[in-house]
């Protein structure tokens, strides 16, 4: 796979993986050569397999538990430094392989524009990408992230200030918003 995720599947890539502990729980982090993969909310065991059999069965490799894989390594130092407080942005290499078309277009434009601490409207979102009117559909691609927390989509809230939904959870959404300073304020 290149990084923009094309569907050249390279016969024996590998993918590895590891659980961090953090403020919202456990996170399952997954890399392939590419770059980060997966993050997978409430890691706990049950969610953790399911996860690792959706992976095996989408890259056609079964995934191998190294926290020590350099990728990984610094995914771990990363997402600790941010929920210590002491991170805004992530840069780590993406590997895009797990979503592709309108989806994968408005979450590299939600990373790219709309830094820590800021939140966006799904409808201003879909203005961004040239897709007004498509406020619906940037929400599926929110719920169908599979980089939640360092592709940030716990940054898109409704027109109004509502919260909106979140893949994670509505608490972890919240905690996610008030880590960056976004809560308790009103968020628009």
């Amino acid at each position: 796979m290149d990084n923009d995720g094309q569907y050249e599947r390279q016969d024996e890539q590998q993918v590895v993986w590891t659980v961090v502990d953090t403020d919202i729980g456990p996170l399952l982090l997954a890399a392939t050569g590419q770059g980060l993969v997966n993050v997978v909310f409430h890691a706990t065991d049950a969610v953790r397999e399911q996860a690792l059999a959706r992976l095996a069965s989408r890259l056609g490799t079964e995934p191998v538990e190294d926290s020590s894989a350099a990728l990984l390594t610094e995914a771990i130092r990363q997402v600790e430094a941010y929920f210590a407080g002491a991170r805004k942005d992530f840069e780590l290499p993406l590997d895009w392989s797990l979503i592709s078309g309108f989806n994968r277009q408005v979450l590299r434009a939600l990373a790219a524009s709309v830094p820590y601490g800021a939140v966006v409207g799904y409808g201003d979102l879909a203005d961004r990408v040239g897709q007004p009117g498509a406020a619906q559909a940037v929400g599926a691609a929110m719920g169908a992230n599979p980089l939640p927390v360092v592709v940030p989509c716990h940054r898109v809230v409704e027109r109004d200030g509502g919260i909106g939904g979140f893949g994670g959870g509505l608490e972890t959404k919240r905690t996610l918003l008030a880590l960056e300073g976004v809560l308790p304020q009103p968020l628009f």
